[in-house]
């Protein structure tokens, strides 16, 4: 049997104001497992304490890097914390068909598709069948990033005449309107050690919230809509039509798929700039330039959807998810807890944290550019999960990878889309 007790100062920081506490949960106990660790278990803490001065619990948080595996021998030996914090919807989508899951409170659904950005696209993220068929809400989505953005240099941006393109169209015109006048606009790199491939999956997945329907998006994620469909062959072509032009990116179509993802934002700095605009997630940052400040050396935009299609804004991203995996009064009222703007607050302020909480005071994001990331998540119509993620290792994190690097080097979409159906199929 797993225990979720910690020792030494990480206790104080959940439990240093319990001596004052008179709460009505006083004396009961929560247990919380995540796969936080280092600085961000120590700011999931600090949430966790506001929640134990509100109510007197004595909240105890348990951050592991085998999370996945952990959490399903913890449920089968019954041993479960109150509440699991997954990093992606499919495994608590599994754990509820098993029974691991309980549903949370009625109130919960109706609130979150009222006061989150999006907010029936979270309902619909936290949804599952249970162990009788029956379908629940399962999770509440706490801590997002958004993957659906293109960085740039505001004064490469400025030097050029160029402004923001408000739809993809505009970004396509901007594209040719780069090479007209000498220029390379996109800086793409698929290279990633044994994960080679997978930002192509990302712009695949974007690509297809932006020319089919959030429906057609959860079919072909559950494999109701196959990847021979020609609504996700076209979605393919979509990436294709920037990644595999030698006049739209960066050392040619040739070098798109040996390039490290993590090298391929360098171009933007260098000068002349080797390349105008990169698509990639949030996290990016971390591989700029030692000191490059976001915000004003290098900014970000939404990656456009188009005018024509009337889509909406749909916002590709991942979240965590947490759940009751050990029912208590306790742990409902620790979900109930994160409804709070002051939940979300406790985390914003310590940066690296986004919220479609529509409820929440913006001026508590530490800096300006989080907070126009976070304007992008509240803008969103539709919010879906990194498509890959959700489908089977064999797919997500195999021939989807392996397929899109065969593709940027030139191999027929439908002939790479069927390789990849064909690897979907074959899984038992």
């Amino acid at each position: 049997m797993k225990n979720y007790f910690y020792a030494g100062t990480a206790a104080l920081a959940l439990t240093a104001g319990l001596a004052q506490a008179d709460g009505h949960l006083a004396g009961e106990q929560v247990t919380v497992f995540g796969t936080w660790l280092g600085p961000e278990q120590t700011i999931v803490e600090e949430v966790l304490s506001v929640f134990a001065e509100k109510t007197g619990a004595d909240v105890r948080y348990v951050g592991s890097d085998s999370f996945e595996q952990q959490i399903l021998v913890d449920a089968e030996a019954g041993s479960a914390p109150n509440i699991a914090v997954f990093p992606q919807p499919g495994l608590a989508s599994d754990m509820a068909a098993r029974g691991f899951l309980t549903p949370l409170k009625d109130d919960m659904g109706p609130w979150i598709k009222e006061n989150y950005a999006a907010g029936q696209s979270w309902v619909d993220l936290g949804t599952y069948a249970g162990a009788d068929g029956t379908d629940s809400l399962y999770g509440m989505f706490f801590r997002v990033d958004v993957k659906s953005l293109v960085w740039y240099i505001p004064e490469n941006f400025e030097d050029a005449g160029y402004d923001i393109p408000n739809s993809m169209e505009e970004l396509k015109a901007l594209t040719d309107q780069i090479v007209a006048d000498g220029g390379t606009p996109w800086c793409i790199g698929l290279g990633s050690g044994g994960a080679t491939g997978w930002p192509a999956t990302d712009w695949v997945e974007d690509m297809m919230l932006r020319t089919q329907s959030p429906a057609d998006y959860d079919a072909w994620v559950a494999n109701d809509l196959k990847f021979t469909d020609p609504k996700v062959i076209a979605a393919i072509e979509e990436f294709g039509a920037f990644a595999r032009n030698d006049a739209y990116v960066a050392g040619g179509a040739g070098a798109v798929a040996s390039t490290d993802f993590r090298d391929s934002p360098k171009g933007m700095f260098a000068s002349p700039p080797q390349c105008y605009m990169h698509r990639q997630a949030s996290f990016i940052p971390a591989f700029f330039p030692e000191g490059t400040s976001v915000g004003e050396d290098v900014d970000f935009f939404y990656f456009p959807a188009y005018a024509e299609k009337e889509l909406g804004n749909p916002v590709l991203g991942a979240g965590t998810l947490w759940s009751i995996t050990n029912e208590s009064d306790a742990a409902h009222e620790l979900i109930a807890f994160l409804k709070t703007p002051e939940a979300h607050e406790a985390w914003m302020k310590n940066g690296g944290f986004l919220t479609p909480h529509k409820g929440v005071d913006a001026s508590v994001f530490p800096d300006d550019a989080t907070r126009k990331m976070n304007e992008i998540l509240l803008g969103a119509t539709t919010f879906r999960f990194d498509g890959s993620d959700l489908m089977p290792g064999g797919v997500g994190a195999g021939s989807f990878w392996t397929g899109m690097v065969d593709y940027a080097g030139g191999k027929d979409a439908a002939e790479v889309a069927a390789g990849i159906q064909e690897s979907w199929d074959a899984l038992k």
